[in-house]
């Protein structure tokens, strides 16, 4: 039996990812292409449109995996989380993510393009060019007003157990005069 036969019948004709039943066609999953239906699933063009060319992309219509995420098949929940990943910053898909379990095996396939592996987009720097990590001391290199708060954080103020501010790398938040501000990272240095 033919790889696009056995995908259909497992699929009841449908597309794996969203159930739509028009432009179906066999998509192998990355980085192996495999034409085995294992290592393969049924696709509607719509989603594999969007999985190909992420500025295409409609979020809205990936509200399926709600549902195609509970999938028994390992290479329908790699490319359900592959593209939970890719939509994590709208809010909805990380939930769902959150909630979604992989085995170990299934996991490593569908992290084995790189997608969701953004740690080093956003570096947090210094005054000096060191890189700040979460629950580093830092040093004020300048007195700050802090807005709101009606007082002056002094400079050669240490700020311990600083957190990072994921999608900005020039503000850090910390804790100073008991209140817990905002500080950008150019006012201050990494203390040994």
């Amino acid at each position: 039996m033919s790889t696009e036969k056995n995908l259909l019948s497992r699929s009841d004709s449908k597309c794996e990812l969203c159930s739509s039943t028009e432009n179906l066609s066999v998509y192998s999953i990355p980085p192996e292409p495999n034409d085995t239906a294992d290592h393969s699933i049924l696709l509607c063009s719509v989603c594999q449109d969007q999985i190909e060319n992420p500025d295409n992309v409609d979020v809205h219509h990936w509200r399926c995996l709600n549902d195609s995420m509970w999938s028994q098949i390992p290479a329908v929940q790699v490319m359900a989380w592959r593209m939970l990943t890719r939509l994590s910053a709208e809010g909805w898909p990380q939930d769902l993510l959150d909630m979604l379990y992989l085995d170990e095996e299934t996991l490593n396939w569908a992290k084995a393009t790189g997608e969701g592996s953004n740690e080093s987009s956003v570096k947090h720097m210094d005054s000096n060019g060191n890189i700040l990590q979460a629950g580093d001391t830092v040093t004020l290199i300048k007195d700050l007003n802090v807005k709101g708060a009606n007082f002056t954080a002094k400079r050669g103020t240490a700020v311990r157990s600083i957190s990072l501010v994921a999608d900005n790398p020039e503000h850090i938040e910390g804790r100073v005069n008991g209140q817990q501000i905002v500080i950008l990272t150019q006012f201050v240095k990494k203390s040994s």
